[in-house]
């Protein structure tokens, strides 16, 4: 096992090394994304069209006055048509949309074509197997990106992340996640007030993430003839672990995003964690629950826990304990955001919508050049989440060095169609082995 103070050097490098990265490479990289002026058009290019990114890409159109949706691309045609007509429905407004039959590309490589067209930023919401992929690409392209949450399925693929955000920041490219809660008023004001120290200490947290399947597994009857191993898991998605990295990593990552935010983004230490598959999943490969205990250098611990079953106790909450209050969010109706203790608070400011307020901020910031880049945090939230499953399949403690270096490489490389791609086991713990 690393030792504690050689443990907590590595995560201060971490958290250091992409501004680090970026100052000593800069002149590497002769393109730098350029402020656009308020008059300057900017074109938007949307990859990944399904229900969350029509979503992304309403609040994209409506967040400056002066853009349009120029190209679009998704891996099927008839999430592409249904996702335009649905935005036009959504905005009215027909001078926001330039998409003509040319600019709407379909199938694997859709993302290199929607690049090419000629946008100036992109919305990436594929199911987050292919977002290091994309990532890259938009970074090297030199394209502002908004790009949702999980940024990896995988060890590997989340390196590549953290590559792409060094040299996003040294292309000056703006780079905004899909961590909605970050852009939420009531909860900035409340995780302000933490780091004030209204609440003291923080000795434990506890979060939950307790709901209902996101989308059930199809039965393999169900299958249509012909169709490749590949486009059944892609149609299928978030039941297989390439594609959404498992309940944990792709929805409560919210949560688990909100825990690092009350410990200023470090990382923990190590983690254990249970879970498994009590629910039947046919064809899926991914856990319906797991609980994770994180434990920081300090002391603190922070526990998890997640569940997607049919017919349990639901419930989302944060919960934030200190030596001088408690924090809590969704504890109460009346009260959604507020400490108690020593320092007694609540919220009752302005609550525009959140996901409005990322793509005002992201394009503001485009405007004014200085663009925002929450690369470091996003990438530091991802592994938690990931650190948090690998404990859970294994059975094993897991170290944040363990899990950021690990070589689990879950995405098949040069994906087609027509290729051949069985379905991994689910992961017994005591059984399968770390990578």
């Amino acid at each position: 096992m690393t030792p504690p103070n050689e443990s907590l050097s590595t995560r201060r490098d971490f958290l250091k090394s992409s501004s680090l990265a970026a100052a000593s490479t800069a002149l590497a990289f002769p393109f730098v994304a350029s402020a656009a002026g308020s008059a300057e058009k900017l074109k938007i290019g949307f990859i990944g069209c399904g229900g969350r990114g029509t979503g992304a890409a309403n609040q994209a159109l409506s967040a400056d006055s002066n853009v349009v949706l120029h190209a679009m691309g998704d891996a099927f045609p008839e999430k592409l048509e249904k996702s335009l007509d649905t935005l036009k429905g959504q905005l009215k407004n027909d001078a926001k949309f330039d998409v003509p039959k040319e600019r709407q590309f379909t199938g694997l490589d859709a993302y290199q074509k929607v690049l090419a067209s000629g946008v100036d930023v992109v919305i990436l919401t594929t199911p987050p197997g292919f977002r290091p992929l994309h990532f890259k690409a938009a970074v090297e392209a030199g394209k502002h990106i908004f790009l949702e949450k999980p940024m990896a399925t995988d060890a590997p693929g989340l390196r590549s992340v953290m590559e792409s955000v060094r040299v996003a920041k040294a292309k000056q490219i703006a780079v905004v996640a899909g961590f909605c809660w970050r852009y939420d008023y009531a909860r900035r004001a409340l995780f302000e007030k933490i780091h004030g120290g209204a609440i003291g200490e923080i000795k434990a947290l506890y979060h939950t993430y307790l709901t209902g399947p996101v989308k059930a597994m199809p039965a393999p009857e169900t299958r249509p003839a012909g169709m490749s191993d590949v486009e059944w898991q892609v149609r299928n998605w978030y039941n297989f672990g390439w594609l959404c990295g498992d309940g944990l990593v792709e929805q409560a990552i919210h949560s688990v995003d909100k825990m690092a935010w009350a410990m200023k983004d470090v990382p923990p230490a190590k983690c254990t964690a249970v879970g498994g598959r009590m629910t039947p999943n046919f064809e899926g490969n991914i856990y319906d629950h797991i609980e994770v205990n994180y434990e920081w250098a300090s002391g603190v611990r922070g526990f998890m826990a997640q569940r997607q079953i049919t017919g349990c106790y639901g419930e989302n909450k944060d919960y934030i304990f200190g030596s001088k209050g408690n924090a809590y969010i969704g504890r109460r109706g009346s009260a959604p955001v507020e400490i108690t203790g020593e320092n007694p608070w609540q919220y009752s400011g302005p609550t525009p919508n959140m996901y409005q307020v990322e793509h005002d901020e992201f394009f503001a910031s485009i405007r004014a050049g200085t663009p925002l880049n929450n690369g470091d945090r996003m990438c530091t939230s991802t592994m938690m989440g990931l650190m948090g499953r690998m404990a859970a399949y294994t059975g094993l403690e897991v170290t944040w060095e363990m899990a950021l270096n690990s070589e689990e490489n879950l995405v098949p490389d040069n994906l087609t169609w027509d290729m051949n791609l069985p379905v991994l086991p689910i992961a017994v713990p005591g059984k399968k082995k770390f990578v």
